[in-house]
């Protein structure tokens, strides 16, 4: 299939469509920042409470007949804009794929020589995000604001956060027995240069990260939506480094093992910017981003050179780790508290390391888009975005905005469909909202058969009376994604070209699984067919689960403003009370905030990640190995995103 990286099939339409948007954009943009004036968020309702003369509140009085004026003016260009752009929607196609090739070690032509279906098999890592990044006016109902600078913030986030090498720690304890398995938050920090092998840097929950030779950078005071990533790091990582740590306190201290051979780890700097300026400034301690010039000191645990080998800049040197017993511990019991559990699980305040596919919901701006694009190719080669329809194409109500959907993969795509949900009602009928379809090529065979795997993005309608609306949408997504699964299949029976070894649905489904109001959607037979790992069964969650809606109105307070705050907030019940939001009640009078106390469970979980156990290739399974729930985006959007890590093996292997 041709992946089209242009929205229109020739440069004559693609001209007449900016010159259209050009004459519509001034209008839009004076409408924007009108309506936004007159929505203020939490945050800048504090700053003007602090302001004893009002300036806030005088620029606005001040700026609105400006608006006004200009808007008139603007009023018949964007008219006659529209006139030309409407009837070019009938011919735009659905989404634009970019693609920045990268011939490095990481990229994807490398990785797809690089597993060949073989030895024990092979670990992928998914992540989803609703990232509210809506015209500043919407976004503003959900109390987030400057979409255009959080786009770019989230990006960076995200690239840091998925850069960042694996570590595997393994804890031999007189008392605790556990291996974890792969570290979702054990960080690295680089020593030496030159292709010097990075050491062990800290360890903790999450643990922020002091980088050395920083430039001589210096934290700024905290500004609005929380703190913000620096750059990456210059340097080289590499992909894994296990760690061995000694369970006797006053023993010798471990060595670090060499790393094991493997993927070679991808740099975040290496498709950055220079002279990037984040939209939030920084704070010292905060660990948003993995360039932050220093760490929380309250649990770090810092390497020393090792003094056995010689000189710490050579590449098979090991490293003396200094390390406490306790805290080892308590992060081992976090991340897997019921025992009885087959995978880890962890709320964590970064995205997982190696990160492969990233699924984002409600990127609509199309300028937050590009910002978005451009930070993300730092560390994604292949990229999705712009993806729905505009106009009356395809659907039986214009469409303003577009699906919102956008996907980001490191691995090549191969083919790729839309659907526009044809059923949304209410103010959720003036976007494109649908399902995003991918097929991936993540590995080839000794005897040439592609190994693939489908990954389907979708983002269902929010009103929350409207539970028949979503069944219809979910009854759509599966026969969707079977028609897709047909069509882009090139295997038979007698001729298997192709070999399936994961099928994943993810996103914003817009239903929980504890709310009473949402018992069709959650006895759906979608959750018959794939699994979601944080279900027990209809309205029955796992212990460990939490919600992924955040209560807006908490957004900026100083107890959940960074990634290590929230992630400490969320890990105590009380906090998910006072952060998360739960269903509302249908007793008069009852607010959130009063029935906090009455509340059962840990919040309402409407991001999902779900995959297949059938319908893959006979000889192979996939297994979930860990999930987490993430806090890296705190301030940037009212939702947590969440990770999941499938390990693809074949069966004959595990029995």
């Amino acid at each position: 299939m041709v992946l089209y990286t242009t929205p229109f099939p020739n440069s004559c339409l693609s001209a007449l469509h900016a010159v259209s948007w050009a004459l519509i954009f001034p209008c839009y943009w004076l409408v924007d920042r009108l309506v936004a004036s007159f929505i203020p968020t939490t945050y800048e309702k504090r700053q003007r409470a602090d302001d004893p003369c009002c300036l806030q509140l005088f620029c606005t009085v001040l700026f609105t007949p400006v608006y006004l004026a200009l808007f008139v003016a603007a009023l018949p260009f964007a008219f006659l804009g529209f006139i030309f752009w409407s009837p070019l929607q009938s011919a735009r196609r659905p989404y634009s794929y970019s693609r920045l090739e990268d011939k490095s070690p990481a990229g994807g032509a490398a990785l797809l020589s690089e597993w060949k279906g073989t030895g024990a098999g092979k670990s992928f890592c998914f992540a989803t995000a609703n990232v509210c990044l809506l015209p500043d006016s919407l976004a503003r109902l959900n109390n987030v604001f400057n979409t255009q600078a959080r786009a770019k913030e989230i990006g960076q986030r995200i690239r840091n956060g998925a850069a960042r090498p694996q570590i595997k720690i393994y804890i031999d304890s007189p008392t605790n027995t556990s291996i974890s398995a792969a570290s979702f938050s054990s960080l690295v920090s680089p020593q030496g240069s030159d292709g010097a092998r990075a050491v062990p840097g800290s360890i903790k929950r999450t643990a922020s990260v002091e980088y050395k030779g920083d430039g001589g950078r210096h934290p700024s005071d905290e500004a609005a939506n929380g703190p913000a990533s620096g750059d990456p790091a210059d340097g080289s990582l590499e992909d894994s480094c296990i760690v061995r740590i000694g369970g006797d306190e006053g023993g010798r201290p471990p060595e670090a093992d060499d790393p094991a051979t493997g993927n070679q780890a991808r740099n975040g700097a290496g498709g950055a910017p220079k002279g990037q300026t984040p939209n939030h400034n920084q704070r010292d301690g905060d660990s948003g981003s993995l360039g932050s010039p220093s760490a929380s000191r309250e649990s770090l645990v810092k390497a020393r050179p090792g003094q056995d080998g010689g000189g710490s800049g050579e590449p098979g040197v090991n490293s003396k780790l200094l390390y406490k017993t306790s805290v080892v511990k308590k992060t081992a019991a976090r991340r897997r508290r019921h025992p009885d559990e087959a995978f880890d699980h962890e709320v964590s305040a970064f995205f997982p390391a190696n990160l492969d596919f990233l699924c984002l919901q409600e990127v609509f701006d199309k300028r937050a888009a590009a910002k978005l694009k451009e930070q993300l190719h730092g560390y994604f080669e292949y990229i999705l975005y712009d993806v729905g329809v505009y106009g009356c194409h395809g659907c039986c109500n214009f469409k303003c905005l577009n699906s919102g959907l956008f996907f980001a993969s490191r691995y090549p795509v191969m083919d790729v469909a839309y659907h526009c949900y044809p059923n949304g009602c209410s103010f959720d009928a003036l976007a494109s909202k649908g399902a995003l379809f991918l097929k991936v090529q993540v590995g080839s065979t000794p005897q040439d058969q592609r190994i693939v795997g489908y990954i389907a993005c979708t983002h269902l309608h929010a009103p929350p009376e409207d539970s028949a609306i979503r069944c219809e949408q979910l009854d759509l997504l599966q026969d969707w994604l079977a028609d897709f699964r047909k069509s882009t299949s090139s295997s038979s029976t007698a001729n298997p070209e192709e070999l399936v070894v994961f099928d994943v649905i993810c996103g914003d489904l817009n239903f929980d699984n504890c709310s009473s109001d949402d018992k069709l959607e959650q006895q759906h037979s979608l959750f018959t067919r794939y699994k979601d790992p944080c279900r027990l069964g209809p309205g029955e969650e796992k212990p460990w689960a939490i919600g992924t809606l955040l209560d807006i109105n908490g957004l900026y307070d100083e107890d959940v403003c960074t990634p290590d705050n929230l992630q400490k907030v969320l890990e105590s019940e009380e906090g998910r009370r006072e952060y998360l939001a739960f269903p509302t009640s249908k007793s008069p009078g009852a607010g959130q905030k009063g029935r906090k106390d009455l509340l059962k469970g840990n919040g309402r979980r409407i991001d999902y990640m779900l995959h297949a156990e059938e319908g893959l290739c006979p000889d192979w399974k996939a297994e979930v190995e860990e999930f987490s729930f993430i806090t890296q985006l705190s301030g940037l959007t009212d939702h947590l995103p969440v990770a999941m890590r499938l390990m693809v093996s074949a069966g004959e292997e595990e029995a």
